[in-house]
């Protein structure tokens, strides 16, 4: 039988020690510093989710020399209010993107656009230069269109219909909320589990390595004691940091709904994860090889979960929109159910450790 008192002495014996854990407490810090600036962030993390968001980017007039006679794409070029033409030279105009008193250098070729040769666009920025990214994201909707006005004069030469596809449903996509709903927040909520879990294999494991169990064992703690002290240790701060994580977030203007059910969703999963970590370690007895089993089990069960469309992670994501369906309620049940059955088979592992 557990005894109460002593597993709660020795998890806050855990929870003050996790101060002297530097890689815990820099990944932590990361965490919270992703959470902190969130809002700040979003537009750089969001980027290398998808590079179009940079064309979103408003209120600068770039420079371009354009280089050349066509009226069509120079016209193009001067409705866009993020861009300011300059017919110039080709060498004027090269001479001054160097210098970098434009931000790029478009030169068609001359052929006319009723021509029966295919039309060239040349396209002169400055390598290696995040304003060129925005350029080039912005000029490329341009040409685009360009390419269109060329299909539409050009169609007589057809002698084919081509074949038109109209998706039956259009659907709006916004970047920005894709990444935040849908990869920002999930990664933050079950970062905690991950470094809960591995951090009670290193609790664990460090008392038979450091060959301090024995002495822990001459106090009236059994292995039992000891091993879900640890336990309650990596849990109990998962709702901590979860929490701080919403707080922040929603401080940085992400609305996010059903906070409790989020909460305990997180909990129930990672309470889970953590089991499961805690078994392995009693059974291994040795960091290295715990920590690659339960890397090697994690990606497993992960991907089992994700062939699953109603995962904790996808109604975590639909949770966070208000758009959750209510068997939710039925899948925190089911991962409750389950981290029961986990903590009956972590003190089938200890009495097998203890007394083998």
């Amino acid at each position: 039988m557990v005894n109460q008192r002593l597993v709660t002495a020795i998890a806050r014996k855990e929870i003050r020690g996790l101060s002297l854990e530097k890689t815990i407490i820099l990944a932590i810090l990361l965490q919270l510093f992703i959470a902190l600036f969130s809002s700040f962030l979003m537009v750089g993390l969001s980027a290398m989710y998808d590079p179009s968001v940079y064309g979103r980017i408003t209120g600068i007039q770039y420079g371009v020399g354009f280089v050349g006679n066509d009226t069509i794409l120079f016209d193009l070029f001067s409705r866009d209010p993020s861009f300011m033409p300059y017919r110039m030279d080709p060498g004027v105009a090269l001479g001054a993107l160097k210098e970098r008193q434009l931000a790029a250098v478009v030169w068609p070729s001359e052929d006319p656009p009723d021509g029966e040769d295919p039309v060239v666009v040349t396209l002169y920025t400055i390598s290696n230069d995040i304003q060129s990214t925005v350029i080039e994201v912005k000029i490329k909707d341009i040409l685009l269109e360009y390419e269109e006005i060329l299909r539409d004069i050009r169609k007589d030469r057809l002698d084919f219909r081509p074949v038109s596809v109209t998706p039956s449903r259009p659907v709006a996509q916004n970047t920005f909320y894709e990444f935040i709903y849908g990869l920002l927040i999930p990664m933050l909520l079950f970062m905690p589990a991950i470094i809960s879990a591995g951090l009670v294999i290193d609790l664990i494991t460090e008392e038979y390595q450091e060959q301090t169990l024995d002495t822990l064992r001459t106090t009236p703690a059994t292995l039992e004691d000891i091993v879900c002290g640890k336990i309650l240790a990596c849990i109990l701060i998962i709702p901590v940091q979860v929490a701080l994580w919403l707080v922040l977030l929603t401080i940085n203007g992400i609305q996010i709904a059903s906070l409790i059910e989020i909460l305990l969703h997180v909990v129930f999963a990672s309470t889970a994860l953590i089991l499961i970590a805690a078994t392995i370690a009693v059974y291994y007895r040795d960091r290295t090889k715990a920590q690659f089993i339960f890397s090697t089990a994690v990606i497993i069960v992960l991907l089992l979960i994700l062939a699953f469309p109603s995962n904790p992670i996808n109604l975590i994501v639909l949770l966070a929109v208000g758009v959750a369906p209510l068997y939710h309620w039925a899948v925190m049940a089911a991962s409750l159910a389950g981290s029961a059955i986990l903590v009956v088979i972590v003190k089938n592992m200890i009495r097998r450790v203890e007394y083998s």
